[in-house]
């Protein structure tokens, strides 16, 4: 029996998807690169926002327009959310599969796919129910986050890492803790178990992830201890740190920055905005000023330090004076990478009733002027690495005219995120491995770089 996955939403949706790839290994389930020779399609949807939503939705409408006959499985955090309305609403999806036990994906495909019981029967055994979503903190040999040599999704040489699940921020716009529920922390020792084995496997890159990664804790020991423990492993390799809230950035990791290279200065902070008052709705303690000097701090210690940032436009209450305040931030913060975001109404969440709602062409409006202005930002921060000498991890090859052509990433750049490093070379390189020069030029957002 062969399954073919369809993927949204976020790098923690990828770590799922592989992982139940491995319990579904594990129950003799082959998977397949083509929708058409599948006997079942897995859809591991995204609920974070309403656009991420309706897209995982329409590709179940999709597939089963495709393939009226073809079992579909809505997995991920839509089905975990969304459990008791799906059921009575997607009769286009056949089962209803969340993220909180994921070891039990071979039962719920072997049910689905040996059963005549009908769809709405199969979907009241979702594993969650219609209770509020939970979640088994992964321990030393549980095998629910770490179940074997799971294949990694990721480019080569690259791989996530999990550290954390839910969040105890409790942001009035988000969703997170309604999917994910509160805070729960692997073991050091079980990450620093789970990179070693990756080293095994050649990889290069660890990016750690978690819905903040400042929060992390563990045993009372919280992001610089584990961080320490990662530094006594031997090799060339990276490590990237993606999402830390600016609230409690823990400042005590770049201590160990300066002193090992291979823990990256590139920092993801989603700020999401400047105003005090829009970040008190937010149930965000900062300002604009707290935040500069966060930045100042790092670039201070860590002169070659990469700083991207989301920020979230037409959140309720936002006037004109308080987005004036986001974008004179902008301009004095120069962040190298931003990603700007609407305001989406999320049922359940705090923000959901409160007034002053912004008017959707005012908020896309304001996302497009923010955009614009951060372009000019971006190719003068990218504008200071031509000239340099850069590592970088190689990820695929292209087909260019009359030289070998690479796409790749260095130091500055997160996977999918950013910007790329396109690599001219005489010579043949490896997916996955380093190789090191000297860039040349930008292109865009870009780098040119000569091996």
């Amino acid at each position: 029996m062969r399954y073919y996955i369809d993927l949204f939403g976020c790098a923690k949706n990828q770590v799922d998807a592989e992982t139940m790839m491995v319990f579904l290994g594990n129950t003799g389930w082959e998977k397949t690169e083509e929708a058409d020779d599948a006997d079942l399609i897995i859809v591991n949807s995204c609920g974070f926002i309403e656009s991420a939503k309706r897209e995982s939705i329409n590709a179940v409408l999709g597939w089963r327009r495709f393939y009226p006959q073809k079992k579909i499985l809505l997995a991920g955090c839509l089905a975990q959310r969304y459990a008791a309305e799906l059921s009575q609403s997607l009769p286009e999806a056949d089962l209803l599969f969340g993220n909180t036990d994921l070891e039990k994906i071979g039962e719920a495909v072997s049910r689905l796919m040996h059963t005549e019981e009908n769809a709405a029967s199969l979907r009241s055994g979702f594993s969650g129910g219609g209770s509020s979503p939970g979640f088994v903190p992964p321990v030393e040999g549980s095998g629910l986050c770490r179940p074997g040599k799971r294949p990694l999704l990721s480019f080569p040489g690259s791989a996530y890492v999990k550290i954390s699940e839910g969040c105890n921020n409790r942001c009035s716009f988000c969703a997170i803790p309604l999917i994910r529920g509160s805070l729960k922390c692997r073991s050091i020792p079980d990450i620093t178990g789970e990179c070693r084995e990756l080293l095994d496997r050649d990889i290069k890159e660890f990016c750690l992830i978690g819905q903040d990664l400042g929060s992390f804790t563990a045993a009372g020991a919280g992001l610089p201890a584990l961080l320490e423990k990662l530094s006594d492993l031997p090799g060339d390799f990276w490590v990237r740190l993606l999402y830390i809230h600016p609230d409690h950035f823990p400042v005590k990791i770049l201590d160990l920055m300066e002193r090992d290279p291979r823990f990256l200065p590139y920092f993801d902070i989603p700020f999401q905005h400047a105003s005090a008052g829009i970040l008190q709705s937010m149930n965000r303690r900062g300002n604009a000023d707290a935040y500069l000097e966060l930045v100042d701090s790092i670039r201070t210690r860590l002169p070659a330090a990469v700083i991207r940032s989301t920020f979230l436009l037409g959140f309720p209450g936002e006037s004109e004076k308080d987005f004036e305040t986001l974008l004179r931030f902008q301009e004095k913060a120069e962040l190298d990478w931003l990603g700007c975001f609407t305001w989406s109404r999320e049922e359940d969440t705090p923000a959901f009733s409160m007034k002053g709602r912004v008017a959707k062409k005012l908020a896309l409006e304001r996302k497009r002027i923010t955009g614009e202005r951060q372009i000019p930002i971006t190719e003068k921060r990218m504008d200071r690495f031509v000239g340099q000498e850069l590592t970088v991890l190689v990820e695929e090859a292209l087909e260019g005219g009359g030289e070998d052509l690479y796409l790749g990433r260095s130091y500055a750049q997160a996977p999918e995120v950013d910007g790329a490093m396109v690599i001219s070379t005489g010579k043949t390189l490896r997916n996955g491995s380093f190789v090191r020069g000297r860039v040349y030029s930008r292109a865009g957002f870009d780098l040119e770089i000569r091996v």
